[in-house]
């Protein structure tokens, strides 16, 4: 049991503000200047961090589709050469550590293989997030607990039977929360399942948040009424751009709407013990039914 994750001292997890990643991912299109104006507008509308995804493409597109051309903003190229076009090097990590710390926003990247974890930890981020399609990756979760960080899980595609061997694999004394998420692009409102929220509340008694792909902001703020811990939206600068994950982003008025609404809806929940409340008083004074005597 774990009440919550200490993420470089903000405390994530029930009775706390939801925990909101604002996820760039490879929505910079390999362009470190678009990199940092998403970093911007995540400051902006007032996110808790910012996540990348980091690979090392040799190991993680296979080997049949390595030769497969596409056509790209560089052109028609075959997918290895694509993936490496929206990979950052060194370089361009340092200059998203050095922005993310004068914006005062945390930084993190989902490590799709263990060079890429090695290469991150580096950076000392605040916290892992670990994404879906690597969570029946046991050897990479056991190099996720080992770095002793907080891990963020997204749950998408899987069972439940693969989500507790995730569990099992995490263990019981390492920090780390799950994120229910549906791994479509963009996903379908009757095949998200928010209630599975609560499925895993209930199961691994811990933080549990929403990690979500689907269009518009409704479905979002329905899991921070329903409770979740953290919150993850892709985000953009324009739907209409080139990349597979555009479409199912949240541009910047988006963004910020989405943290606001948001916030109002967590002061609006409460915390459940019933009260009478200062502004009440003079109506209740006012208007109180009271037995008539005499």
């Amino acid at each position: 049991m774990i009440d919550f994750l200490d993420v470089a001292g903000t405390r994530v997890g029930p009775g706390y503000p939801c925990f909101i990643i604002a996820e760039i991912g490879i929505n910079h299109n390999g362009d470190l200047a678009l990199a940092k104006q998403l970093i911007d507008v995540a400051v902006e509308a007032g996110c808790d961090a910012v996540k990348f995804q980091k690979r090392t493409p040799e190991i993680c597109v296979p080997k049949e589709q390595q030769s497969l051309e596409r056509d790209t903003p560089w052109g028609r190229i075959t997918y290895l050469e694509y993936r490496h076009k929206v990979e950052f090097g060194r370089e361009e990590y340092e200059a998203i550590d050095a922005h993310c710390r004068q914006r005062g926003i945390l930084w993190t990247a989902s490590c799709w293989d263990e060079p890429s974890l090695a290469f991150i930890e580096q950076f000392a981020p605040a916290f892992h997030k670990i994404a879906s399609p690597v969570l029946t990756n046991d050897a990479l979760l056991r190099a996720h607990v080992a770095t002793g960080r907080p891990l963020v899980v997204s749950t998408g595609m899987s069972t439940l039977a693969e989500i507790d061997h995730a569990a099992e694999v995490l263990g019981d004394a390492s920090p780390w929360m799950f994120l229910h998420c549906t791994s479509s692009y963009p996903a379908r409102a009757e095949e998200i399942n928010l209630r599975m929220m609560d499925t895993l509340r209930q199961r691994f008694g811990r933080p549990v948040g929403y990690s979500g792909h689907e269009v518009g902001l409704q479905i979002s703020l329905a899991a921070v009424a329903r409770g979740a811990d953290a919150l993850e939206r892709h985000i953009t600068l324009d739907r209409a751009m080139w990349g597979s994950d555009q479409a199912a982003s949240v541009e910047p008025g988006g963004l910020q709407r989405l943290v606001r609404d948001g916030r109002i809806i967590e002061a609006a929940l409460g915390d459940g013990v019933k009260q009478v409340y200062a502004s009440e008083v003079p109506m209740r004074a006012k208007l109180r039914w009271q037995p008539t005597t005499g």
